[in-house]
């Protein structure tokens, strides 16, 4: 057994916590769950089998309709078993000496480097029993991180044969992903990327002899991801192409977040190898096309396959070669029974995943032959299971035109209630987010949605409530009686679901409106102090709606804007309630957070509501503020009168395709103002001796002394006093 240090034993206990955390990162499902109940929502956990590696590390294989045909394929899988080596005494002591040498003194970076490049001269010919050695390899970790780039590279070189090996193994994959990270932090540095290219090009080599074996492995499959990632240049611990949150998919497909294939394709790139990452990905594909069918439904192999898959987005030609080798195609095209398996196959969690990598990454020639050879006539009974409905999800999020979206209607456009009955809302809320991306069939998609939740001959009232609490209301046996919930949980999905609507053109929008202004005033408060409900009311009231009709909704929270300021989520509300009212109403908003000014000083946003709001202006002397605030809003009313025509002409000349709508309107004349007339109050200011102040919102919102706003009003109004005279003489 080996002794240590006892320097270095405290050290170990986070050591082996990280390395515990990061398999656990390995082997994760990565499972979408999209808010509310969990019933029918979200793909089953995969069923663990006996590892194939030769540390039983956790292999995980597909759950669904998994059957005995993939367990004699996965047998198939090429696999050497490889036994540890013990290392000898006295090298374990040698390297327990160096690690408290290293963890036990503070020493200065010159000495460090030489002595982990000394250290690690030391493990020529023994890189296999010290990388896989539980104890020894953290102390090579330490040794990698503090070597220079050529001591790093000889290392790598050294083992490079060895290097699956090492990857496959519990402790060994910690010390290929520690040397993969220094090798990337080395690249920031000059002159380096011709011994790196050659160091990487060596492990490349050495990995595609036997791809599939690493591909499968728990531990493998991270390393192997993060070999890819570096050669495309993407950071080692970027989330986007290990494990995604189920959050940034779901953003995504709402059109609340780019994609990254709408992304700049050079947007947090480092210094990166395409070619190197072509033939990698070539060679692995070559290597594994006889045991597809293994990977297709192996999870770690499908990880990795992922991983490939969104590292080419942008290169066409390889991913023409690349997705008809992962569909398990013969040749360049989908013929009827690769269709036929392939959707069995989105039937099963760790092909569904890569599904929609592939939809995610695919040229759109490629996505018009997906389409209507593999979805055309199967949308709904796919959207029906479990696994299948976000492969949909993903399918309608990248929708390319019109006539995808034609398609999708026909199969999907009366099922919504279907659909929200079996708890497939993301499906739906994915098209109505596609329809508003592409400017079609709106307007259908919103009387598709009423139907969906409220009877024929039923008020609009009850749409929004129905929405926000989606589950609760399908889930009712009697929903003839179903009322609101208080104090349940609003579903994450149907408050997404109308954030999407509000962002739609008003003509469309009507009745979602009305339901929204007839809340009573209980409810809406309950909505305004949930997460979701809360980035409801602020959709709202930054919609096309009338601000008349965003009043209406406002004064019903009257005396509770000082209680929703104290809140995370409702500090946006009231920020959004001040922006819509008038200046009556933002009196009311400020009077009632005046004696709150402690409490909601230390919350998150308080510091900023309080200095937009002018909240200690206020107190101290109301009229001032009063004034200040009715000669800001004369200022912009003066601009739109003077102004409005001839500024929204050129708006929609330049910038728009289609026509502007009121509140669009009146934002373009607001920036006007903020880049335009702001300077001038400024030189107003100064020449006064008055001395300027910023309120420090993001708006860049201008407080307004008394003398100069008046001031500034007076001219405008004489200037356009002047321009109407003139108009009228000629």
């Amino acid at each position: 057994m080996v002794a240590i240090g006892s320097k270095a034993l405290p050290l170990r206990i986070a050591e082996i916590c990280d390395l515990i955390a990061e398999c656990s990162v390995a082997g994760e499902d990565n499972t979408y769950n999209q808010g509310g109940r969990r019933r029918n929502m979200s793909r089953k956990s995969m069923k663990k089998t006996k590892g194939l590696d030769g540390d039983n590390s956790g292999k995980n294989t597909s759950g669904g309709n998994y059957n005995s045909n993939h367990q004699d394929q996965e047998a198939s899988v090429p696999h050497t078993s490889f036994l540890r080596q013990q290392v000898d005494p006295e090298t374990a002591k040698y390297f327990t000496e160096i690690s408290n040498v290293i963890e036990g003194t503070e020493i200065d970076l010159e000495e460090r480097s030489s002595i982990c490049g000394n250290a690690l001269e030391e493990t020529r010919g023994k890189e296999v029993e010290l990388a896989t050695d539980y104890i020894i390899s953290h102390t090579l970790q330490t040794l990698l991180q503090g070597c220079d780039l050529n001591q790093l590279c000889t290392f790598l070189q050294n083992c490079s044969k060895d290097f699956p090996r090492i990857s496959m193994d519990r402790s060994g994959s910690h010390v290929a992903e520690t040397a993969l990270k220094s090798l990337a932090s080395h690249l920031q540095e000059s002159d380096t990327q011709d011994l790196v290219e050659v160091t990487l090009n060596d492990i490349c080599r050495s990995i595609v002899v036997n791809p599939v074996e690493v591909m499968t492995n728990c531990h493998g499959s991270h390393v192997l991801r993060s070999l890819l990632c570096l050669c495309k240049g993407v950071p080692l611990d970027s989330s986007d192409f290990h494990s995604k949150k189920s959050s940034q998919v779901l953003a995504q497909r709402l059109n609340f977040k780019a994609s990254r294939v709408d992304e700049s394709g050079t947007h947090g790139l480092q210094m990166g190898f395409p070619d190197m990452l072509k033939f990698l990905v070539s060679e692995i594909l070559k290597a594994a096309r006889k045991d597809i069918e293994i990977l297709q439904v192996d999870q770690y192999g499908s990880l990795v396959l992922q991983t490939a898959l969104k590292l080419l987005a942008g290169y066409e030609d390889e991913l023409l070669h690349a997705v008809p080798i992962i569909l398990g195609c013969k040749g360049n095209f989908i013929d009827k029974n690769v269709v036929k398996r392939l959707l069995s196959l989105m039937k099963e969690t760790a092909f569904s995943h890569l599904m929609e990598a592939i939809l995610e990454v695919a040229p759109e020639t490629l996505y018009n032959e997906l389409i209507t050879t593999v979805f055309k006539n199967s949308l709904f009974e796919m959207s029906s299971h479990h696994c299948g409905n976000f492969v949909v999800q993903a399918l309608i999020s990248h929708a390319r035109n019109e006539d995808h979206v034609e398609l999708m209607w026909k199969e999907l456009g009366t099922r919504f209630k279907d659909l929200f009955g079996m708890g497939k809302f993301g499906v739906v809320a994915s098209f109505l987010a596609a329809c508003h991306r592409l400017n079609s069939h709106e307007q259908k998609c919103c009387q598709a949605l009423i139907g969906s939740v409220c009877m024929e001959n039923e008020p609009p009232r009850c749409i929004v409530p129905r929405i926000l609490f989606l589950d609760n209301y399908f889930y009712c046996k009697d929903k003839s009686n179903w009322d609101w919930p208080s104090g349940a949980r609003m579903h994450v999905i149907g408050t997404l679901i109308l954030q999407s609507v509000f962002r739609l053109p008003i003509e469309f929008i009507h009745a979602f409106i009305s339901s929204m202004t007839s809340l009573e005033e209980d409810h809406l408060l309950d909505t305004t102090k949930d997460n979701g409900g809360a980035r409801v009311i602020e959709a709202f009231l930054t919609s096309n709606a009338s601000t008349k009709q965003k009043r209406k909704l406002i004064v019903k929270l009257k005396g509770h804007f000082g209680e929703l300021a104290v809140l995370q989520s409702g500090a946006f509300t009231v920020d959004k309630c001040f922006d819509v009212s008038n200046v009556s109403l933002k009196e009311v908003i400020v009077s009632e957070m005046v004696a709150l000014q402690g409490e909601i000083s230390k919350t998150r946003q308080g510091p900023h509501l309080l200095r937009k709001l002018d909240i200690e202006g206020y107190a101290k002397r109301p009229d001032q503020w009063k004034a200040r605030q009715t000669s800001k809003e004369t200022v912009y009313n003066d601009f739109i009168s003077t102004f409005g025509s001839k500024e929204t002409k050129y708006n929609e000349s330049f910038t728009e395709n289609r026509p502007k709508t009121q509140k669009e309107k009146i934002k373009d004349m607001r920036k006007e103002i903020d880049t335009q007339l702001t300077p001038f109050l400024a030189h107003n200011k100064k020449k006064s001796g008055q001395k300027r102040q910023s309120d420090g919102t993001e708006r860049g919102d201008v407080k307004f002394t008394k003398h100069a706003t008046e001031d500034d009003v007076g001219k405008s109004k004489r200037k356009a006093h002047r321009k109407r005279k003139h108009t009228e003489k000629m």
